[in-house]
């Protein structure tokens, strides 16, 4: 479970932009604005990237869930790049218009010559004519599923978009939960103080400041 939330290479360039909103925030920065040498900032950006994997643990959850919505949109996309017909050309215009005017042709060339055949026509006329309706009979029934592949591209395409408007919903998601759960906590732990830094030097109990009324005579301690 810990190594399927570990970062994957492509998306460090997200865990970096988090980091430097995270920096960019009201409270880091006023904190940071103490150093005016900015080597505070660089030490925190430093250590949050040396530890990206365990910060970004901490959204393991969301992180998991935008992985497998990415995993299945690139299953997807490498399902319709196998398919027949390129967007944008002029294949699936083609691929409608013909089965209609083939069909249409081929229908009026079979009813021609059947009629010619029925009539006892001479010559070659009816056989060349119904020999033509079927041919374009069976040039529509190809073309017509070049056009039913065509429709079920553009059908995959729509699906397509809206499974990348999924993929960047939950990268989103990842990206807020890896702020708000990861690096703002790990920031403001690294710049809260330590507990020996608040420890301040005080006077031994056993000594007493001069008396006022008595300062200008000696400096012996007020004992009353």
């Amino acid at each position: 479970m810990a190594e399927s939330s570990r970062l994957r290479p492509e998306d460090r360039a997200d865990f970096e932009a988090v980091l430097h909103l995270a920096l960019s925030t009201a409270d880091i920065r006023g904190a940071l604005g103490a150093d005016p040498t900015g080597r505070t900032a660089a030490r925190l950006r430093a250590h949050a990237l040396a530890h990206a994997d365990d910060i970004a643990a901490a959204a393991g959850e969301p992180y998991r869930a935008y992985l497998a919505v990415r995993r299945a949109a690139r299953h997807e996309a490498s399902f319709e790049g196998r398919g027949p017909l390129g967007t944008g050309s002029l294949l699936p215009a083609l691929a409608v218009l013909t089965p209609l005017v083939a069909a249409t042709s081929a229908g009026v060339l079979l009813l021609l010559g059947g009629l010619l055949q029925v009539a006892d026509a001479p010559g070659p006329l009816p056989g060349s004519l119904l020999a033509a309706g079927w041919t374009l009979a069976l040039v529509a029934a190809v073309t017509g599923l070049l056009a039913l592949a065509a429709l079920l591209r553009t059908a995959l395409g729509r699906r397509g978009a809206a499974t990348a408007g999924r993929v960047e919903h939950a990268r989103l998601a990842w990206r807020q939960a890896l702020l708000d759960l990861g690096v703002l906590p790990h920031l403001r732990g690294q710049l809260a103080p330590r507990p020996e830094a608040a420890m301040t030097p005080s006077s031994p109990p056993d000594t007493l400041a001069p008396c006022p009324a008595r300062a200008g005579k000696d400096r012996t301690p007020c004992s009353d």
